[in-house]
């Protein structure tokens, strides 16, 4: 072996017993994920494991730490998924947001809780306040504030009459793609989306697919599912590079937004309170 072919193979080497230690330490976390919820289900808490203030605490600890050459936002993210994975050994968490499958809404869940969590989709913004309400999910996400189309007043409407309170909340980058099951945006004659995702596409939609048709949907994973649905009609919908692999659609389009710091923001509700000592760490947990 050439000296080039040495080094390669001893830094595989290393990487496999990295591997292992890594592996090793997980399994040891999850068990002592499971030995807390023993500890807590013996004094009495019943209650979901779940706790945002907590868990900004460790995230935030994760990025202080950091030394590279990976972010401390991609530490954190890697961490986050770890703790969600431990948490559903604890106490799994269903999570409401506003469906179906592939919706912003739902990579907002994601972000935030990690994907562990079972999602439950929801049809419109106010079920999702029911559902929460009804205790038949813990927490719900639900859009607030859009950087280019404003705050969702519906969302807020809700909060007059709804016990629920703010537990968190979730700052999420907007890409816009245009799905068909074409390759090229040549020969769509009718575009759907929800409501705010054509006004964000608006100036794009103009001058690509002036003559196209557009239609609404009350999501842009719904939008998706219809043209997945209706294929060879000439379809296509506005929505997340997640909704173009649910539903097996192409990226006629990729990134048709008119601003490219496009940003929603949403809130996450539940019955618990934030941070009791008043120090609410929680949007900390969605920023990174």
């Amino acid at each position: 072996m050439t000296d080039h072919q040495d080094r390669l193979a001893a830094a595989r080497k290393s990487i496999d017993e990295l591997d292992q230690s890594i592996q090793r330490q997980i399994s040891d976390r999850a068990r002592l994920a499971q030995e807390i919820a023993i500890i807590k289900q013996k004094s009495g808490d019943v209650g979901d494991m779940y706790r945002p203030s907590r868990e900004a605490e460790v995230l935030r600890r994760v990025m202080d730490r950091n030394e590279g050459p990976l972010t401390g936002e991609t530490m954190a993210r890697l961490m986050r998924e770890i703790m969600s994975a431990c948490l559903s050994l604890e106490s799994p968490l269903t999570v409401a947001y506003l469906g179906p499958e592939g919706t912003y809404t739902q990579g907002a869940v994601h972000k935030h809780f990690g994907h562990a969590v079972r999602s439950r989709p929801m049809v419109a913004i106010d079920e999702i306040f029911r559902d929460v309400e009804a205790g038949n999910s813990h927490y719900g996400v639900v859009p607030i504030e859009n950087s280019s189309e404003g705050v969702v007043s519906h969302t807020l409407d809700l909060f007059v009459s709804s016990p629920l309170r703010i537990c968190g909340e979730v700052t999420l980058p907007i890409h816009h793609h245009l799905l068909s099951d074409q390759e090229l945006p040549d020969g769509i004659t009718k575009v759907i989306a929800h409501p705010q995702s054509l006004a964000q596409c608006r100036t794009w939609l103009q001058t690509r697919l002036p003559a196209a048709e557009l239609e609404t949907a009350s999501s842009n994973g719904k939008a998706a599912r219809l043209v997945s649905d209706h294929p060879g009609q000439g379809w296509a919908a506005i929505a997340g590079r997640p909704a173009a692999e649910l539903y097996k659609l192409k990226i006629a389009a990729a990134n048709i937004e008119d601003e490219s710091d496009n940003t929603t923001r949403f809130l996450v509700i539940g019955r618990q309170q934030t941070d009791p000592t008043g120090d609410d760490m929680t949007s900390f947990v969605c920023s990174a």
